[in-house]
């Protein structure tokens, strides 16, 4: 982990390097993923199975491309029934939360004007579940259970199963909040097949979930065919710590995001000199026990920084402008300090919050902005599965009143059609 202090000569250059971070595309990425994307429209159910037995090493009749009601209940008889329950309490959690973020329809009526918004659920969302290497079953949860509060009618899986290996887990979470629909494919044919729809496969409105940079390119370039949650980079943990901090706390917890992967971002802002050195030290020391340590140490060789800051107002400053994805506190006034952290996809509040609670069991969504868009993107919710219409009714006697108004505006706008819709009905009870 490369250290800066305030003030120093590359202190400057590393900052903005972390804050203008996100990469938007590759043309040769693109190329390649536009390619098949193209070829899924063109060819549905058979492209998908070419593309399947290339890169996942399966070979698949359409009749195979769902997974079966049997497959799921063996997946139960697989399972670690205590796991389960973990399964079944964090959805507990992460359902109460959402809940309390499902919006209404409303209408309103006043002075011969009826106005309304009208809030439907989206009507079929597609998940994308990471398979293979990278199975969260915790992912599932967090995608599938808003969309169920929202009130989606059909929800449609899609995860690869390399080789026809799977994990039991993520069978057994879409079971458990009402997936029922699971096919066994994935990468980029997964995106274009349920962005296109096939002869197996259906078109969906709207696709979320995590995935390579390959499904985070299709997620992209079939945006506008339809919608998606976001376009997500490398998991991020920024931490802002006093000189009170636990060091083999602050070590567990910079470890813990840099061990998703190689390109993950931890970020470290600190007060004090002596505590970065500390932690740094105690990093070392965990890392040596830790099954992915080969990962954690090419995460934080790549994308590891700390900044040695001179006080936590600076502190909350830069952490605004970075926007990180994950942003946890520790300092002797957490609270306080919050009230200034306004760009981040999550906060976690003091020491005995570490951030894999946001990941599991805490309630609040983990599907969050990366790449600093946290600064104009949400967490996912139950409003990204609902659209909304807008109605609006006016009486002839609203129309006199107000109606001089539009054509004025109108006018100036160079579009008489317009007024004229207005002038027309008006003369017609003059």
């Amino acid at each position: 982990m490369k250290t800066y202090s305030f003030g120093d000569k590359g202190f400057q250059s590393a900052y903005q390097k972390v804050v203008n971070r996100l990469s938007l595309g590759d043309d040769e990425l693109d190329t390649i993923v536009q390619g098949i994307v193209k070829d899924v429209r063109l060819r549905g159910d058979r492209a998908v199975i070419d593309y399947t037995a290339q890169f996942d090493h399966l070979k698949l009749k359409p009749s195979e491309l769902r997974v079966t009601e049997a497959e799921i209940k063996a997946a139960y008889e697989q399972a670690d029934d205590k796991v389960i329950d973990s399964l079944k309490f964090a959805a507990e959690r992460i359902t109460a939360f959402h809940k309390q973020q499902k919006q209404e329809s409303w209408s309103s009526q006043k002075n011969g004007i009826y106005l309304a918004q009208r809030v439907h659920p989206i009507e079929t969302v597609g998940l994308y579940v990471p398979g293979g290497k990278a199975a969260y079953p915790s992912s599932v949860l967090m995608n599938a259970i808003p969309a169920s509060v929202a009130g989606v009618p059909r929800l449609v899986m899609t995860t690869p199963m390399p080789e026809g290996h799977y994990n039991p887990y993520i069978l057994i979470a879409a079971n458990l909040v009402g997936v029922h629909e699971i096919y066994r494919v994935g990468g980029v044919q997964a995106v274009g097949a349920l962005a296109y729809g096939t002869f197996t496969i259906p078109k969906v409105d709207k696709i979320v979930g995590p995935g390579n940079k390959y499904v985070a390119a299709a997620k992209r370039l079939v945006y506008g065919m339809v919608d998606i949650d976001m376009i997500a980079g490398p998991s991020e943990l920024l931490i802002i710590a006093d000189d009170l901090a636990n060091p083999a706390y602050l070590a567990s917890d910079l470890i813990s995001q840099a061990e998703h992967d190689e390109e993950a971002v931890v970020i470290f802002l600190s007060t004090s000199a002596h505590l970065v050195e500390t932690v740094v030290k105690e990093m070392d020391r965990q890392l040596k026990d830790l099954p992915r340590k080969k990962i954690a140490k090419t995460a934080l060789k790549k994308n590891g920084i700390a900044f040695v800051v001179p006080d936590l107002d600076t502190a909350a400053e830069m952490s605004n402008a970075i926007a990180p994805e994950h942003l946890s506190v520790f300092t002797e006034k957490p609270f306080q300090l919050e009230k200034k952290l306004t760009h981040a996809g999550s906060i976690f509040l003091g020491e005995d919050t570490p951030q894999s609670l946001g990941d599991y069991i805490a309630g609040p969504n983990h599907v969050l902005p990366t790449g600093g868009t946290a600064r104009f993107f949400s967490p996912l919710s139950v409003d990204d599965y609902v659209k909304k219409s807008s109605v609006i009714s006016y009486t002839r006697k609203a129309l006199e009143r107000d109606g001089e108004h539009l054509i004025r505006i109108a006018e100036v706008e160079g579009l008489s059609a317009h007024a004229n819709m207005v002038k027309i009905r008006l003369e017609d009870h003059a």
